[in-house]
């Protein structure tokens, strides 16, 4: 009797290390499944790119007139500690203008190239004019009327540290087909942004789909070839970020239609750095719902 006591626990122990043990199910066809790992995996990559996410380390508003910056205490912009002479240089902002003037004997440098002063472009004018010094790399971004500094430290501990982002196993039945509404003419939406200022983009319509029986419409906005979609749902803030998630889906065919895959649904950079300027899904795209598919909640960024 003891010996089939003992047997039966060793099996309900085995049984229980196999559940425990057992990983989500994926779905869908192997073709598939490959496709949208090597997505993420190059998401990844690029993350960790000396123009990814994880090395931004300071966002400066810039004020019209000179703003002074280095690594001394008593300049407008102040660069990390040991990364930079106390005093670098100093950026002038007269109306849309900036210009850069560096301090004498400091390498600074454009392109590889030593910079003593020039005018910057931002980011709403093609690529942006990047500086360099050490490990240091800075560039002017603009945002609903004021210019900033965007700063990046390639050697940035997050970028040694990064071990990658967890998801929801793939799954094909989040791969949905959705019709374009279209707005006649399109219209001017206003997106609210982490800085507390509002943007305006272009929607060219509510791309509706459905799921489980139930119909589910998200505003998308115009960016290049593609609709770029920033939306929220019932895992916001629990099993992934708080404040929403992103998603492209390629421009309609000639039906009107078009695929919304949310396995490609991905994290904002805010939840890497609070560098980051993100935008909040507008109202209309809190979804009812729970997306089980794309990035979950990154552990180890700015919200630690």
């Amino acid at each position: 009797m003891k010996k089939v006591v003992l047997l039966i626990c060793s099996i309900a122990f085995s049984f229980m290390i196999v559940s425990c043990s057992k990983t989500p199910e994926e779905k869908g066809d192997s073709k598939y499944i490959s496709q949208i790992k090597d997505w993420h995996n190059k998401r990844i990559e690029n993350l960790k790119k000396e123009d990814g996410w994880l090395n931004l380390v300071g966002l400066f508003a810039l004020k019209q007139g000179e703003n002074k910056f280095g690594s001394g205490k008593n300049n407008n912009i102040v660069f990390p500690e040991r990364k930079a002479p106390d005093y670098l240089g100093t950026f002038t902002l007269k109306d849309s203008v900036v210009t850069i003037k560096i301090e004498n004997g400091a390498d600074v440098t454009c392109d590889g190239k030593t910079v003593t002063s020039m005018d910057l472009k931002n980011d709403m004018q093609g690529t942006p004019t990047v500086l360099s010094y050490g490990s240091l790399r800075w560039f002017i971004i603009y945002r609903s009327g004021d210019y900033y500094v965007r700063l990046r430290d390639v050697d940035a501990p997050l970028v040694k540290s990064f071990k990658g982002i967890d998801t929801y196993p793939v799954n094909s039945d989040w791969r949905l087909e959705a019709k374009l509404m279209p707005f006649n003419p399109p219209k001017k939406v206003s997106i609210a942004n982490i800085l507390g200022k509002v943007e305006e983009d272009i929607s060219p319509g509510d791309l509706v789909f459905t799921k489980d029986g139930k119909e589910y419409s998200l505003q998308a906005l115009l960016e290049d070839d593609h609709y770029f979609i920033i939306f929220a749902d019932e895992t916001s803030g629990e099993e992934t970020y708080g404040a929403g998630r992103f998603v492209y889906a390629a421009k309609v065919d000639s039906t009107g239609k078009t695929i919304i895959d949310f396995n490609k649904a991905f994290n904002p950079p805010c939840v890497f750095t609070k560098y980051a300027t993100c935008p909040f899904p507008p109202k209309q795209n809190h979804l009812k719902m729970k997306v089980t598919a794309g990035e979950l909640m990154f552990h180890g960024g700015a919200h630690e």
